[in-house]
């Protein structure tokens, strides 16, 4: 008899460095916290992934097929949520990494929610808007099964907005048969929308960044600031942090970047930006380069563009006191390490760009409830609870020594933990 050898175990599709990143971030915690092996095991890999083929019909009359996907990571307090991202570089490993971050995040700020996250393959900027809808609606119609007030509810992510959300949100009324404006969040507020949504994330970035700098003592009057991605997170923050008397000496967007060490006019810049769409060549300031800006010294450094920009390559180099994850993921673990050997405090994504999610979830409870609130409640109730979730994490760091990015997940991974034993494995 010819003895057959035994096939080797595949790995999984999902296990890309990105989520084997955000495995070992568990992994990590799950040890030092001792927790359950059962509970440990449940945790490391997302409940279901639904990857999806999107035809669409281009304004040339081809039919071209895009790739699409939607991961729900953990449902075990309630519904899950996440964004949705359009970009060629989404793949099954990037999603799940963020959907299992997105648990993380909800269990820690006390959301009701388990963690989301989908996206399509495509090159959005190359798109017109006609194709972008027809996108959306297909993508929309394939993934229906998962989504719902009850079940998912789908939010902006790279890439996409709130006239996404619109056409989402259509879609799934007119095939559920009624008006559901709870499907999504980060909608226009003409059909349900929140107020203070746009501004959520930069605006909970700000809170960390100033809860961080007071807790840790940092001093003079002027705080200085770097931040790299002047989008819609970075300029809020930016903004936000120079209305509160901090100094802005460096941003940049994805054409380059700009210095000035006395302090850069943040005002002056929106105007600036809005006439010639860069922030490049404003009066009085030196250009510099994305990666030379995060060298820059400062006391803060928010990095708000894309995931691993600070790397081992560069963390010895950085120049500040505190970082303030504005990106997802703008970290690796080998950078995070580092910097932690350095004594240089890293804020956490989960945590310094929970604003985003958590209006996401005042907009959710608003459009259930039929009642809505005044921006001036939304960004009350978001300091609240922004602030509460900083003292806690920063609390336990300090006592623990364990660095605040380890903090943040003890506290998000032992709450989903402790939901699990409680609930118990069926059957």
């Amino acid at each position: 008899m010819v003895a057959v050898k035994s096939a080797k175990v595949p790995t999984m599709e999902c296990e890309t460095e990105h989520f084997l990143m955000a495995q070992r971030q568990l992994d990590e915690i799950a040890e030092e916290m001792g927790l359950d092996r059962e509970l440990h095991e449940r945790l490391r890999y997302p409940k279901r992934a639904l990857i999806v083929t999107v035809p669409v019909r281009m304004d040339d009359g081809t039919v071209k097929s895009f790739t699409g996907y939607r991961v729900h990571h953990d449902v075990t307090l309630g519904p899950a949520k996440g964004g949705i991202r359009f970009h060629p570089e989404v793949n099954l490993g990037e999603v799940s990494c963020l959907a299992m971050l997105m648990t993380w995040k909800c269990a820690l700020m006390g959301l009701p929610y388990g963690g989301a996250k989908g996206g399509i393959r495509c090159e959005p900027w190359k798109l017109s808007i006609g194709e972008n809808e027809r996108l959306t609606r297909r993508y929309t119609s394939e993934i229906i099964n998962l989504i719902g007030p009850d079940k998912d509810i789908p939010a902006p992510d790279m890439y996409t907005n709130e006239q996404t959300m619109a056409w989402i949100m259509d879609t799934y009324s007119i095939n559920v048969g009624h008006t559901v404006p709870s499907v999504v969040t980060g909608k226009p507020v003409s059909i349900g929308g929140s107020f203070g949504r746009t501004e959520a994330t930069g605006r909970g970035v700000a809170y960390c960044a100033r809860r961080a700098v007071s807790h840790y003592g940092i001093k003079g009057d002027s705080p200085t600031v770097v931040v790299q991605g002047f989008g819609n997170v970075g300029s809020i923050a930016a903004k936000l942090l120079h209305q509160a008397g901090y100094k802005i000496v460096g941003v940049s967007d994805v054409h380059g970047g700009i210095y000035n060490p006395k302090g850069i006019d943040i005002p002056r810049l929106f105007a600036y930006l809005s006439e010639m769409g860069k922030v490049e060549g404003f009066t009085g300031s030196t250009p510099v380069s994305n990666k030379d800006l995060l060298e820059l010294p400062c006391d803060l450094l928010i990095p708000a563009a894309l995931g691993g920009q600070i790397t081992e390559e560069n963390a010895n180099k950085l120049n500040c006191k505190i970082v303030v994850e504005g990106a997802n993921g703008p970290t690796t673990p080998e950078a995070d390490l580092m910097l932690h050997e350095r004594g240089i405090i890293v804020i956490p994504d989960i945590l310094a760009n929970a604003g985003g999610v958590t209006v996401s979830y005042f907009e959710w409870v608003q459009g259930m409830m039929h009642l809505f609130w005044s921006e001036d409640e939304v960004n009350q109730r978001l300091e609240q609870i922004m602030g509460r979730a900083c003292d806690q994490v920063l609390e336990l760091a300090t006592k623990s020594k364990l660095s605040v990015r380890m903090a943040a997940l003890r506290i998000g991974v032992s709450r989903i933990a402790e939901a699990k034993r409680l609930r118990g494995l069926y059957p």
